[in-house]
Order: C-alpha cells, then sequence, then structure tokens
C-alpha cells in the first residue's frame, strides 16, 4: 500500500493485523529506549524496525539498530534515508539509497474520521472548506483523517532536510480528489514558511499520494534532489 505510493527506487515493508504488532527481536541499545515503555508501545516500535531491518536487507544492506534521534526522528545508518509509521493493525517502514532521493515521508492511520475538535487545530479554514467540499463529493473517503495523515507525511520529510518543528499551519493542503478507482490520489503542500534548500532549488510545496482502502489511509512524500523544477518537491 505504502510502496505503490512511492518511486521505484523506494523499499517498502508493510505488516498488517498481528504481524503490525509482535515483540520483534531488537539490539540492546533499542531495547533500552523502550524499557520502561507500555507493552503495547513496545510491540509498535519493535515491529516497526523489524519492517525496517527486511527493508535494509532488500536494498542489500546488514540489519542495523535504529534508534530515535532529535523530535524522535529515526536515525539512519549512512548512505541511506526513511520513513517509518505505525497505527492499529499496521505499521510500515520504506528505505531509499541517498543518491536516489533528497528526503521521503509516509504516514498510515486508520480510516475513521478524527476526533471531534481537532480538525480545528490542525488546519486553517481554507483547508476546512475543502475537506467539506470533498466530503461532499466523495463521501467514502474520510477527507479530515486523510489531511491530518498527509500532514504528518510533509512533516517527517521536511524534518530532515531543515532539523526545525513545522506546525501544522504552516503548510497549507490541498487534497486532489480520488483518481478513477476511487482509492488514491494526490496532494501538494504549499509552505507557508521558509522552505529548506535542496541541491541548486528552494523547495515550496511538498507533493505526495494517497491510499484509502483495507480501513487503512496511507499517505507518502518523495523530495527528488536538486535537478527538480524549480518550487516543487
Amino acid at each position: 500500500m505504502i510502496g505503490e505510493l512511492l518511486p521505484e527506487a523506494v523499499v517498502a515493508v508493510e505488516a498488517y493485523g498481528d504481524d503490525a504488532a509482535v515483540d520483534a527481536p531488537l539490539y540492546p541499545e533499542e531495547r533500552a529506549v523502550v524499557a520502561r515503555a507500555v507493552d503495547k508501545r513496545r510491540r509498535e516500535f519493535a515491529s516497526v524496525r523489524q519492517c525496517a531491518r527486511h527493508a535494509m536487507e532488500k536494498l542489500g544492506l546488514e540489519p542495523r539498530p535504529v534508534l530515535p534521534g532529535e523530535r524522535g526522528a529515526p536515525r539512519w545508518p549512512e548512505g541511506i534515508l526513511g520513513s517509518m509509521t505505525h497505527c492499529t493493525g499496521y505499521c510500515a517502514a520504506a528505505l531509499v539509497r541517498t543518491g536516489e532521493l533528497a528526503s521521503l515521508g509516509i504516514d498510515a492511520e486508520p480510516h475513521e474520521a478524527l476526533p471531534e475538535g481537532v480538525l480545528g487545530a490542525v488546519a486553517a479554514p481554507a483547508e476546512r472548506e475543502r475537506v467539506s467540499a470533498l466530503s461532499a463529493a466523495h463521501p467514502s473517503v474520510h477527507w479530515d483523517r486523510l489531511l491530518f495523515s498527509a500532514k504528518e507525511a510533509v512533516y517527517k520529510a521536511w524534518f530532515p532536510l531543515t532539523g526545525r518543528w513545522l506546525d501544522f499551519l504552516e503548510a497549507d493542503l490541498e487534497i486532489r480528489p480520488p483518481a478513477a478507482d476511487g482509492t488514491t490520489g494526490g496532494f501538494r503542500a504549499t509552505l507557508l514558511v521558509e522552505g529548506p534548500r535542496v541541491g541548486d532549488r528552494l523547495v515550496r510545496a511538498f507533493d505526495g499520494r494517497w491510499a484509502a482502502r483495507e480501513g487503512l489511509l496511507a499517505t507518502a512524500v518523495a523530495v527528488p534532489h536538486g535537478n527538480a523544477p524549480e518550487g516543487t518537491a
């Protein structure tokens, strides 16, 4: 599901259902991170890292520990970059060699409405109006949750490039209606703050793709290197 939203150079590994929350083996330094965590947190931490290690193997690399760094962002072995996500019943990791992309971000959420009051905290008035219009035209998708997920994916792609926090209201997100299949589409997040410089260009927006099926919403952003058209990502 995540893999089909990303370029071919990206390796994505997913786990569903019971496999998405297992006590997978951890390296000692990883076990130390979650030594005092509740069981649910420990299982999610372990299972998503199992996905990441399988992705490393698919890239022809020896599996390594994946420790959280600043603001919890994963610290990847030299030569690769990636993103991880987990929610109830699903987890995934997507990795790519650094020569292929500048950054990437993935997110998955349960395909259900956001809790009351959350949309107002993460979306500007114009974004809420677009969500309302999409909901009226395509009621089979929970567009409020999709907007939230897309902003999470944007942040995960933004942070490795900047080392800075990006508030939900610092990017204006426009979701494109679904494709003919009704379950996939795209989105663009226009930055309302100064974006990162990637190679010879200033990033002003992040483009991504989304999918909605199997009770899940998935979003992904892939940021190319500096030879992409000016103002896009």
